[in-house]
C-alpha cells in the first residue's frame, strides 16, 4: 500500500478495507511464477512489462511507475 501512487484506482485512504481486500486476494491466489519481459527506466517515469502465473493462468501487465520524492510508486497498469 505504501508503494501505490495516490492516482492509482485501487488507492484509498481507508487502509483497513484496502488491506482486507489485499488479504482476500492473497488467500485466494496461487502465485507460481514471474517473468520480466521489458523494463524502461526514466528519471521520474518507468515501465515494467511482466507475465505472472496466477492460479495456473498467465497474467500480463505493463506497469507504470512514477518517482515521487525519490520513491518509485505504482501508478497504473495495462493488461
Amino acid at each position: 500500500m505504501r508503494t501505490t501512487h495516490s492516482e492509482n484506482p485501487d488507492f484509498t485512504d481507508d487502509t483497513r478495507v484496502w488491506k482486507s481486500s489485499i488479504d482476500a486476494f492473497i488467500q485466494n491466489t496461487a502465485f507460481s511464477g514471474l517473468k520480466i519481459m521489458e523494463f524502461i527506466d526514466g528519471e521520474n517515469l518507468a515501465y515494467v512489462t511482466f507475465e505472472a502465473l496466477l492460479n495456473h493462468q498467465t497474467f500480463k501487465e505493463k506497469s507504470r511507475f512514477l518517482k515521487v520524492n525519490g520513491k518509485w510508486l505504482y501508478e497504473s497498469g495495462e493488461f
